[in-house]
């Protein structure tokens, strides 16, 4: 299984967008294109950016239930993950995922507008070579 995380993390990393989907307040599933996560610990949490004003910041403070998908099309690879999402507004780790290419979306790194998506996997399943492996996060 090493050999196998190892080929997730690399697939992830050498993408520039991944897939964040939620529940709407209807009960259906949205599903959103997103930077790539800007801070990564292993397989289990993603941070990413994203705007407080957004309907999935507002979805996820009332259903934190997601989805997280990446995906290669040039290897037909992909990686699903199930967990749940916090919306942080804590100034530390803003800090620390913003990048100097924010200031196109945000004011500064304080602005109100500005937040952070943690995602916690429970679960994944990884598709590669026409097979599909579930993980144990």
């Amino acid at each position: 299984m090493p050999e196998t995380k190892n080929q997730i993390i690399d697939l992830i990393d050498r993408q520039d967008i991944c897939f964040l989907s939620y529940v709407d307040e209807n009960g259906f599933p949205s599903t959103r294109a997103m930077l790539n996560p800007r801070k990564r610990q292993g397989l289990k949490e993603f941070y990413l950016t994203t705007n407080t004003s957004s309907r999935k910041v507002q979805e996820f403070l009332r259903n934190p239930k997601a989805g997280l998908y990446f995906c290669d099309k040039k290897y037909y690879q992909g990686v699903a993950f199930t967990g749940t999402v916090e919306v942080l507004q804590d100034q530390s780790i803003k800090d620390e995922i913003w990048r100097d290419m924010d200031i196109i979306f945000y004011e500064n790194n304080t602005d109100p507008d500005y937040c952070v998506l943690k995602f916690t996997a429970d679960g994944a399943r990884y598709y590669s070579d026409y097979v599909a492996t579930d993980l144990n996060l």
